[in-house]
């Protein structure tokens, strides 16, 4: 299901691309969709999913059905009228917020008027979708990960019929994605009703500020807010320093990432979906070898598809660009440069992904203390990394001074997951173990024949070539990369067992 959000996501950034390419109103209109989304991840995903979870599975668990309703009812209550006196202040101080976000906007009016305008009519979309995590939260806790997973295909279909259909209706046809994004919002919550409904988990709100399971899940999420997020406040950091650098800066940064996100939202987030009810339960039943060797686990499928996505987006960064963006007002020049914040992003996708699995280790056992410490660390350490490379590049006078900035969130990220890991190790809860390591050496080989394979068959007149001629040698590639590696697993032994989970 994850996999066919994706696919469709890049159908949409191909249609965002070709419609309305890589300049200013598409900057724009970013930054009104980039900040709920960031306090989507921030506060949904992030924070009340990593502490909600492992409350609910322990209700689950030892506490009784009716206990377990009255938590979910008290729950959905508070959050609810949270959510909406959040969404009403960000409507009225959508000014300030892209003051805040994006400062290079405001000594140009137009920009700052339209993103202003994009922002009121997106901002709601923070109270959709934070209801959204909540009623996913609740189905992963019973072992159902279809629906939510399948939810972000209708944020896609709504941006893509705005994009296609409805901008020409507009002054500003931009403006149509903004709609787009609200109308996502309120469809993928409604799709979530009938699941809960049939889970018996739909009751009536009620406002539960001093119920003992709220209070619990409000200390554990407090200090989560920044530790499960770092990667997005890094890179809304990004954004604020981009809105100062040329036009498109935004755009190519956006593209580049979208593709990072790709492998990143396939194996990292769903790996962190998938362990993190089942580190709860195994924490929650004393199980601590049973709680290492899943994220054992987990591990081996960062060997085993992550590494390898990294490679092939290292290698082929700019022929993907091209074959998925470049039509209409995406250019050549757009590709080049977004090509360069690809590689850079991409070099910290392990690590990206690595900490989607080490956090949940310390959120199962109810400590976000350990991470929010780790976290705010790395978030000092990608400002300093962003003066420290961003403005020598613009000093003197590189052409592509925002590829410093997706450097920057690299460098963090790698930071952030050796702290966690390290910290893991301190504490006793988990070390990679001797057939792990193994398991990785054996990789070594495989890793450098994919790469062989990818660097002998791409070319380098990419640009000149027709749409589909495009696809098909791009396929090719990936087809000839992937056969070579599949080959070289099985000579060094690695079978489909290695991908069973324990």
């Amino acid at each position: 299901m994850t996999l066919a959000s994706r696919v469709l996501g890049f159908v949409r950034d191909q249609v965002l691309a070709i419609v309305f390419g890589a300049g200013a109103t598409t900057d724009v209109f970013l930054v009104a969709f980039k900040i709920p989304n960031f306090l989507r991840r921030l506060f949904a995903e992030g924070a009340f999913a990593q502490a909600f979870v492992p409350i609910f599975t322990e209700y689950k668990e030892t506490r009784s059905e009716a206990a377990l309703k009255d938590l979910a009812a008290h729950v959905v209550g508070t959050l609810s009228l949270v959510l909406l006196i959040i969404s009403t202040l960000g409507v009225m101080l959508a000014p300030l917020l892209v003051m805040l976000f994006a400062p290079g906007f405001i000594d140009e009016q137009e920009r700052f008027d339209l993103a202003t305008h994009m922002l009121r009519i997106t901002f709601p979309y923070l109270f959709f979708v934070s209801l959204l995590a909540y009623a996913g939260s609740i189905q992963n806790t019973f072992g159902q990960f279809a629906i939510p997973s399948f939810t972000p295909v209708l944020l896609n279909v709504c941006m893509i019929s705005a994009a296609l259909w409805f901008s020409p209706m507009f002054e500003q046809p931009i403006v149509a994605l903004a709609w787009g994004v609200f109308a996502a919002g309120l469809l993928q919550l409604l799709l979530q009703l009938p699941f809960l409904q049939k889970l018996g988990l739909l009751p009536r709100p009620r406002w539960g500020w001093k119920h003992s399971g709220v209070r619990r899940i409000l200390k554990l999420m407090a200090p989560a807010v920044l530790g499960s997020s770092v990667a997005q406040i890094n890179l809304l950091l990004d954004t604020v320093i981009a809105s100062f650098l040329a036009v498109g800066s935004l755009s190519w940064l956006y593209y580049s990432d979208r593709l990072m996100e790709f492998p990143l939202g396939i194996l990292g987030v769903t790996l962190g979906t998938v362990i993190l009810p089942r580190l709860s339960r195994e924490h929650a039943q004393k199980s601590g070898e049973q709680f290492r060797r899943t994220i054992d686990w987990a591990l081996r499928l960062v060997c085993l598809i992550g590494i390898p996505s990294a490679i092939g987006l290292i290698l082929l960064a700019s022929p993907m660009i091209s074959t998925l963006f470049e039509y209409g007002k995406f250019t050549a020049n757009d590709t080049r440069m977004a090509s360069y914040s690809l590689i850079a992003y991409t070099l910290g996708l392990p690590a990206f992904i690595l900490i989607k699995i080490f956090a949940p280790a310390f959120f199962a056992r109810q400590d976000t203390k350990t991470p929010v410490r780790i976290g705010i660390i790395a978030l000092i350490s990608n400002m300093a990394y962003n003066l420290i490379l961003v403005l020598p590049m613009v000093w003197m006078g590189f052409t592509a001074p925002h590829t410093a900035l997706a450097i920057a969130t690299s460098m963090s990220a790698w930071q952030q997951a050796w702290m966690l890991y390290s910290k893991l190790g301190h504490q006793n809860i988990y070390h990679a173990s001797g057939e792990l390591i193994a398991f990785c050496k054996r990789m070594l080989i495989p890793w450098l024949i994919l790469a062989a394979v990818v660097l002998l068959t791409r070319s380098a007149d990419w640009h000149t070539l027709e749409a589909a001629a495009r696809a098909t040698r791009l396929l090719g590639i990936i087809a000839s990369g992937a056969a070579a590696y599949a080959i070289a697993l099985l000579l060094v032994g690695i079978r489909p067992k290695h991908l069973a989970s324990p």
